[in-house]
Protein backbone atom coordinates (compact mmCIF):
# COMPACT_ATOMS: atom_id res chain seq x y z
CA UNK A 1 0.00 0.00 0.00
CA UNK A 2 3.25 2.71 -0.32
CA UNK A 3 3.08 3.65 2.90
CA UNK A 4 -0.17 5.43 2.54
CA UNK A 5 -2.65 5.33 5.84
CA UNK A 6 -5.99 5.53 4.60
CA UNK A 7 -8.73 7.13 6.99
CA UNK A 8 -11.96 5.18 7.33
CA UNK A 9 -15.25 6.47 9.34
CA UNK A 10 -18.29 4.43 10.65
CA UNK A 11 -21.29 5.99 10.99
CA UNK A 12 -24.37 4.64 13.24
CA UNK A 13 -27.20 7.35 14.18
CA UNK A 14 -26.13 7.46 18.51
CA UNK A 15 -22.44 5.77 17.90
CA UNK A 16 -22.92 4.16 21.37
CA UNK A 17 -22.25 0.75 19.71
CA UNK A 18 -21.37 -0.69 16.69
CA UNK A 19 -19.33 2.35 15.07
CA UNK A 20 -17.39 2.70 18.19
CA UNK A 21 -16.66 -1.10 17.79
CA UNK A 22 -15.79 -0.93 14.31
CA UNK A 23 -13.83 2.02 14.52
CA UNK A 24 -11.59 -0.05 17.64
CA UNK A 25 -11.25 -3.51 15.63
CA UNK A 26 -9.72 -1.79 12.51
CA UNK A 27 -7.46 0.62 14.31
CA UNK A 28 -6.11 -2.62 15.93
CA UNK A 29 -6.26 -4.96 13.01
CA UNK A 30 -5.15 -2.61 10.77
CA UNK A 31 -2.28 -0.68 12.66
CA UNK A 32 -0.01 1.46 10.45
CA UNK A 33 -2.16 1.19 7.29
CA UNK A 34 -5.39 2.74 8.42
CA UNK A 35 -7.01 4.84 10.99
CA UNK A 36 -10.47 4.39 12.21
CA UNK A 37 -13.13 7.15 13.38
CA UNK A 38 -16.40 6.84 14.46
CA UNK A 39 -19.15 9.25 14.66
CA UNK A 40 -23.11 9.74 15.14
CA UNK A 41 -25.73 11.47 13.26
CA UNK A 42 -27.24 11.98 16.28
CA UNK A 43 -24.34 11.22 18.65
CA UNK A 44 -25.66 10.34 22.56
CA UNK A 45 -22.34 11.20 24.02
CA UNK A 46 -22.29 8.12 25.82
CA UNK A 47 -20.99 4.94 24.42
CA UNK A 48 -22.95 1.93 25.56
CA UNK A 49 -21.41 0.10 29.17
CA UNK A 50 -22.21 -3.24 27.06
CA UNK A 51 -20.21 -1.86 23.72
CA UNK A 52 -17.24 -1.29 26.14
CA UNK A 53 -17.59 -4.40 28.31
CA UNK A 54 -17.11 -6.54 25.03
CA UNK A 55 -14.35 -3.96 23.65
CA UNK A 56 -12.30 -4.35 26.72
CA UNK A 57 -12.94 -8.39 27.36
CA UNK A 58 -11.20 -8.59 23.37
CA UNK A 59 -8.39 -6.39 24.66
CA UNK A 60 -8.88 -3.33 22.25
CA UNK A 61 -7.23 0.02 22.83
CA UNK A 62 -9.60 2.70 24.29
CA UNK A 63 -7.84 5.50 25.23
CA UNK A 64 -9.57 7.61 22.20
CA UNK A 65 -12.71 6.46 21.06
CA UNK A 66 -15.66 8.53 22.77
CA UNK A 67 -19.18 8.77 21.50
CA UNK A 68 -19.05 12.00 18.81
CA UNK A 69 -21.18 13.74 15.93
CA UNK A 70 -20.54 13.41 12.38
CA UNK A 71 -20.65 16.92 12.09
CA UNK A 72 -16.93 16.67 13.28
CA UNK A 73 -15.81 14.90 10.46
CA UNK A 74 -17.28 17.94 7.86
CA UNK A 75 -15.04 20.52 9.21
CA UNK A 76 -12.55 22.01 6.92
CA UNK A 77 -9.60 20.95 9.82
CA UNK A 78 -10.84 17.36 9.79
CA UNK A 79 -9.28 14.45 8.94
CA UNK A 80 -10.21 13.61 4.88
CA UNK A 81 -11.77 10.64 4.89
CA UNK A 82 -10.34 7.45 2.28
CA UNK A 83 -13.41 5.76 3.26
CA UNK A 84 -17.57 5.73 4.96
CA UNK A 85 -19.01 3.24 6.14
CA UNK A 86 -22.55 3.42 7.34
CA UNK A 87 -23.14 0.69 10.07
CA UNK A 88 -26.90 0.72 10.81
CA UNK A 89 -30.05 0.97 8.43
CA UNK A 90 -31.16 4.33 9.85
CA UNK A 91 -27.72 6.41 9.34
CA UNK A 92 -27.62 4.94 5.81
CA UNK A 93 -30.66 6.38 4.87
CA UNK A 94 -30.02 9.82 6.19
CA UNK A 95 -29.04 12.72 4.48
CA UNK A 96 -24.99 13.15 5.53
CA UNK A 97 -22.72 16.09 5.17
CA UNK A 98 -20.83 16.66 2.17
CA UNK A 99 -17.80 14.76 2.85
CA UNK A 100 -14.32 16.75 1.39
CA UNK A 101 -12.50 14.62 -1.00
CA UNK A 102 -15.14 12.14 -2.50
CA UNK A 103 -14.32 9.38 -0.60
CA UNK A 104 -15.49 5.31 -1.01
CA UNK A 105 -18.82 5.01 0.49
CA UNK A 106 -20.31 1.97 1.38
CA UNK A 107 -23.55 0.51 4.21
CA UNK A 108 -22.33 -2.28 6.00
CA UNK A 109 -25.44 -3.24 8.16
CA UNK A 110 -25.55 -4.86 11.36
CA UNK A 111 -28.37 -5.34 13.74
CA UNK A 112 -28.72 -2.97 17.08
CA UNK A 113 -27.86 -5.53 19.68
CA UNK A 114 -29.17 -2.88 22.31
CA UNK A 115 -32.28 -4.14 20.63
CA UNK A 116 -32.53 -7.36 22.86
CA UNK A 117 -34.46 -7.22 26.13
CA UNK A 118 -33.23 -10.05 27.92
CA UNK A 119 -30.11 -9.27 30.06
CA UNK A 120 -28.14 -12.47 28.89
CA UNK A 121 -29.33 -12.32 25.64
CA UNK A 122 -28.04 -9.01 24.90
CA UNK A 123 -24.85 -9.90 25.96
CA UNK A 124 -24.51 -12.22 23.79
CA UNK A 125 -26.23 -10.10 20.85
CA UNK A 126 -22.77 -7.58 21.55
CA UNK A 127 -20.84 -10.28 21.08
CA UNK A 128 -22.18 -11.81 17.99
CA UNK A 129 -21.82 -8.22 16.79
CA UNK A 130 -18.17 -7.94 17.60
CA UNK A 131 -17.57 -10.88 15.49
CA UNK A 132 -19.73 -9.79 13.17
CA UNK A 133 -18.19 -6.32 12.67
CA UNK A 134 -14.30 -8.00 13.13
CA UNK A 135 -15.30 -11.04 10.53
CA UNK A 136 -16.09 -7.73 8.09
CA UNK A 137 -13.21 -6.18 8.73
CA UNK A 138 -11.42 -9.11 8.15
CA UNK A 139 -12.92 -9.12 4.82
CA UNK A 140 -12.04 -5.19 3.99
CA UNK A 141 -8.37 -6.03 4.91
CA UNK A 142 -7.92 -8.70 2.78
CA UNK A 143 -8.87 -6.45 -0.71
CA UNK A 144 -5.49 -5.90 -2.63
CA UNK A 145 -5.38 -1.90 -2.21
CA UNK A 146 -2.70 -1.21 -4.54
CA UNK A 147 -4.15 -2.97 -7.27
CA UNK A 148 -7.66 -2.01 -7.67
CA UNK A 149 -8.52 1.60 -9.36
CA UNK A 150 -11.38 2.98 -7.34
CA UNK A 151 -14.15 2.36 -9.02
CA UNK A 152 -13.33 -1.70 -8.49
CA UNK A 153 -12.72 -0.54 -4.85
CA UNK A 154 -15.59 1.10 -4.55
CA UNK A 155 -17.42 -2.15 -5.85
CA UNK A 156 -15.79 -4.70 -3.68
CA UNK A 157 -16.31 -2.34 -0.34
CA UNK A 158 -20.20 -2.11 -1.34
CA UNK A 159 -19.80 -5.84 -2.30
CA UNK A 160 -18.70 -6.74 1.16
CA UNK A 161 -22.35 -5.56 2.27
CA UNK A 162 -24.14 -6.45 0.24
CA UNK A 163 -22.61 -10.49 1.09
CA UNK A 164 -23.45 -10.12 4.12
CA UNK A 165 -26.83 -8.93 4.07
CA UNK A 166 -27.59 -11.65 1.41
CA UNK A 167 -25.76 -14.42 3.69
CA UNK A 168 -28.28 -13.15 6.95
CA UNK A 169 -31.28 -13.39 4.61
CA UNK A 170 -30.46 -16.88 3.78
CA UNK A 171 -29.85 -15.44 -0.09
Amino acid sequence: MDGKVFQVLFICTRNSTRSIMAEAILNQFGAGCFQAYSAGSHASGEIHPLTLEVLRAQRYDLTTVRSKSWHEFAQPNAPRMDFIFTVCDQAAGEFCPAWPGQPITAHWGFADPTHVVDEEARRRAFMQTHIEIANRIRIFLSLPFDKLERRSLQSSVRGLGDFAEGAASGA
